[in-house]
């Protein structure tokens, strides 16, 4: 009998995390799951309980510490959050910025150096990190709010990874979708070709459940590890589409290195 693999999730209350717990947390022969947040109340809203789940701060190393004893895989799905500044006035566009200490340098590239290097001392042997497509484009619209060039500090983040040393699996989602997944063919490239010449032109989207689904086959296939890959989902029910059942097979089309 396999003993499940002890995960700890970050981010675990976000709208993509929440989705990973849950899509882990279905499959107690294989995974022991955790969550990591920062909000007790939040925990209890999502999840109704706090079982399972350790409270701290990305920012504060320490508190990673005793979430993590124990575990062979780590999930980061901690990012910064733009809020809309102020109500716009009809016709207005909404500006958004980020929290002054909630910066993209802080969180999303000091934050999640600091969740690699606590893995790293607690040996955990794997890190899956869900990014976004767009990384490669420095003028990406995503960047310019607050200046905050949220997707140049993620992947800075993400080369720490690969230099780390852990086994890595770096997902690069296109625009996230709160539709159920398991509809869909799943699509996967490399340098945000996907986003710059999507296939047909469709759309650059991708089901928040569909990731939550990549993220548990990563954690279980072997060939997912030390890869890094964009990926987007053909519309549901597309004439052309077959709807992605062999992760084995999306693995093997994916590479090594952002």
């Amino acid at each position: 009998m396999t003993v499940p693999l002890q995960v700890l999730v970050t981010g675990a209350t976000g709208r993509t995390g929440s989705l990973v717990v849950r899509e882990l947390q279905q499959h107690p022969n294989q995974f022991m799951v955790r969550g990591f947040a920062r909000s007790r109340e939040k925990v209890e809203q999502a999840f109704g309980t706090t079982e399972g789940f350790y409270f701290g701060d990305i920012r504060e190393p320490s508190t990673l510490t005793s979430a993590l004893a124990d575990c062979q895989a780590l999930v980061i799905l901690t990012s910064a959050v733009p809020q809309m500044k102020g109500i716009p006035q009809p016709g207005e566009r909404p500006e958004f910025t980020f929290p002054a200490d909630e910066m993209p340098e802080v969180i999303d590239y000091q934050g999640q150096v600091n969740q690699i290097e606590a893995a790293k001392a607690a040996g955990v042997k794997h890190i899956v990190l869900v990014g976004s497509m767009g990384g490669t484009n420095e003028n990406h619209p995503l960047n310019r709010i607050s200046n905050g060039n949220i997707l140049v500090w993620k992947r800075k983040a993400e080369q720490e990874l690969i230099d780390s040393g852990i086994d890595y699996t770096i997902i690069h989602a296109g625009g996230l979708l709160n539709e159920p997944g398991g509809k869909r063919e799943l699509l996967v490239g490399k340098d945000d070709t996907l986003l710059i010449n999507p296939p047909g032109g469709i759309p650059t989207s991708i089901p928040r459940a569909d990731v939550a689904q990549l993220v548990m086959q990563a954690l279980l296939e072997p060939n997912a590890r030390n890869k890094a890959f964009d990926t987007i989902s053909k519309p549901e029910n597309a004439p052309d589409a077959s709807v992605t059942r062999d992760f084995a097979a999306i693995f093997a089309q994916t590479t090594p290195g952002l």
